[in-house]
């Protein structure tokens, strides 16, 4: 069974409460040449990146990948204390400032100032503070999953586009490979009448003809390149049943242009180089849609 292609660009989201904690978690990605990991998180829960981190990794080979997890605790009357001390040391204060003409305090502008009120430390805290990480890193696990099955579908929309360009370049070798086989008796021709208009007299001429001819004739002999062509065809194809392959596509590409270059350099006759020029176009319009292959 063929491998499912990933692209490089997605998003997953994730969200869950636990207690009195309430979380959102996204997961984002575009391309990269290898894997990337940025990460933003509540203060308080450090160990959320090394998970983040590690749960990434599993799950993809390249690719810029952002987490971020937004939480929010919720606030309630049991969850806050009153500082007595601090309380009356506000509140002699007031009554100095009363005895001076100031306004009397009231209770809820005594209870509004700093250090008044302030959340207990319970001997559970870290505990519960524990429980609650844990449940974000599930969390963060969802997202990414989320994010895997987009980047998936990406891959699914990719791989016909692929196959195409590939189908493109191997009927361009082919048109290539027949062309080419009259390449050498063209470039044979061409040079006698051009040898027989110069020196149509000259003796010994057909001797010289048929050595500079078929010098001229290896130096147009792209039978090498084409066949390295025909086997990168194949690589190609097979690279896409075992994902992931991106980076060796990407080299591919390199090698797949270096080839048709030369397939350029070399062609003796007008439709080989037209047929040379069309392969270069292809292979860079293939190479764009391979840059977003995981």
């Amino acid at each position: 069974m063929t491998e499912p292609l990933s692209g490089m660009t997605g998003f997953g989201r994730a969200d869950d409460v636990h207690g009195d904690w309430s979380w959102s978690v996204e997961a984002r990605s575009v391309n990269g040449r290898g894997l990337e990991l940025r990460f933003r998180g509540p203060p308080g829960f450090d160990n959320l990146e090394r998970l983040a981190k590690a749960a990434a990794q599993g799950r993809f080979a390249r690719g810029q990948v952002t987490v971020g997890v937004q939480a929010k605790r919720a606030e309630s009357a049991a969850a806050v204390r009153v500082n007595e001390p601090v309380l009356a040391r506000y509140a002699d204060l007031a009554r100095r400032l009363a005895a001076d003409g100031a306004a009397p305090p009231t209770a809820d502008g005594l209870l509004a100032l700093r250090g008044v009120l302030e959340a207990p430390e319970d001997a559970d805290d870290a505990e519960a503070r524990a429980a609650v990480e844990a449940a974000m890193a599930a969390s963060i696990d969802q997202a990414l999953d989320a994010l895997q099955a987009s980047r998936r579908r990406e891959g699914a929309q990719l791989r016909p586009v692929i196959e195409a360009f590939i189908e493109r370049i191997e009927a361009l070798v082919a048109r290539a490979e027949a062309e080419a086989a009259a390449q050498v008796e063209a470039v044979r021709d061409r040079f006698a009448r051009r040898m027989a208009e110069l020196a149509p007299d000259a003796p010994g001429l057909d001797e010289r003809v048929f050595l500079e001819a078929a010098a001229l004739a290896a130096k147009a002999d792209v039978r090498e390149e084409l066949d390295r062509l025909v086997a990168h065809v194949a690589s190609a194809r097979q690279l896409l049943r075992q994902p992931p392959a991106g980076r060796k596509l990407d080299f591919l590409m390199q090698e797949f242009m270096r080839e048709a270059n030369t397939l350029c350099s070399k062609s003796a006759t007008t439709a080989l180089t037209g047929i040379g020029l069309d392969l270069k176009a292809v292979i860079e319009q293939l190479r764009e849609q391979v840059q977003n292959v995981e």
